[in-house]
């Protein structure tokens, strides 16, 4: 009786579909390896360990959940600027019949529906009306609002600063230092803004005046040149605000070379979200959808990515471990630890 062929087989034949499938997962085991060795390497550079470093601090200290509070509380501190804005209208308006009465024909011409062009012909007149009533409001609920939004900033980017998760006691303030402590801080904040744009926008008008007055504006090669200088002092300014913010809000002062590096990354990535927002929000506006909420949409964006950045920035230079770098404010730390 023959015998199936099977049988027939030796006993090596028997045994290579096992021993090829040994042999392959031999090969995947040291592919693998050799792939941990080299994500080892690179993980072990100093630039990538950082990030790592600062990354993991941002993720377990809520860094995304503080930068969505901290967008809420700056899109709700805008109501408040809006009232003010027209309360400052209704004071140009109240004092210029002429201007008045061309904006109130320009709403009746531009509106078909009579009913609907009375009733912004009233509030119009209501609002140069209660203009005082309306900006007095607006200024002490601006106020409030703006001390709550620094607050939340403050604890936000103290939360990365620290050295451990927890507030210390000695952290803690009384209610009324911390909000004079806010307000202060809020007006310095202010005036770091007002100046970094006046720089930028002085800078511009200057350059575009000297090009203009040397009869160098049909140079097709200086457009480039002037658009790279505008960034950089765009950049400076940026440089300015960031540094601000790092120095005077966290307790822990941050050490120089992590602070200035992280602020000159700070800068740079707030360059690179204004230039995003200012190529996406005409794309949003172009849709039906988003002309009606395009505007509100770009500017939480706006927001929620400045207030990551700011915080993701934090977490970066409190992870920051360079050799020889000294606090801002040894000598005060020292004299404190004393006491």
């Amino acid at each position: 009786m023959p015998l199936p062929a099977d049988d027939k087989k030796t006993p090596q034949e028997q045994d290579t579909p096992l021993i090829t499938l040994k042999t392959g997962n031999q090969k995947m085991d040291a592919t693998l390896s050799g792939f941990s060795r080299v994500l080892s390497r690179i993980q072990a550079w100093h630039w990538v360990a950082h990030l790592l470093r600062a990354t993991d601090r941002f993720n377990d200290r809520l860094g995304s959940q503080f930068g969505a509070a901290i967008t809420y509380f700056s899109f709700l501190s805008l109501i408040p600027i809006l009232m003010v804005s027209f309360a400052a209208v209704g004071f140009v308006l109240a004092s210029n019949p002429d201007l008045l009465a061309k904006l109130i024909n320009k709403i009746v011409n531009s509106i078909s529906d009579p009913n609907l062009a009375n009733t912004l012909k009233s509030t119009v007149n209501t609002a140069i009306e209660q203009r005082t009533a309306v900006g007095l409001s607006g200024l002490l609920i601006a106020l409030y609002s703006g001390i709550s939004w620094m607050g939340n900033l403050r604890e936000a980017i103290r939360a990365q600063s620290r050295d451990v998760w927890e507030r210390n006691p000695q952290d803690r303030e009384k209610i009324y230092t911390r909000y004079l402590r806010d307000f202060i801080s809020l007006t310095g904040l202010v005036l770091a803004l007002i100046i970094t744009l006046s720089l930028t926008s002085i800078a511009g008008s200057a350059q575009k005046s000297i090009v203009d007055a040397l009869g160098l504006g049909g140079i097709e090669w200086l457009r480039p040149v002037m658009t790279i200088i505008t960034l950089a002092i765009s950049v400076a300014a940026n440089y300015l605000l960031f540094l601000w913010i790092f120095w005077i809000l966290p307790r822990h002062k941050p050490k120089k070379k992590a602070l200035l590096r992280g602020t000159l990354i700070a800068a740079i990535g707030f360059e690179v979200i204004k230039f995003v927002m200012t190529m996406m929000l005409p794309r949003l506006a172009s849709s039906p959808s988003g002309a009606a909420f395009g505007s509100v949409i770009g500017l939480m964006a706006f927001f929620y990515f400045f207030a990551r950045l700011t915080l993701f920035c934090a977490a970066w230079i409190a992870t920051a471990r360079y050799h020889g770098d000294t606090p801002v404010s040894e000598p005060e730390q020292a004299t404190g630890s004393k006491q």
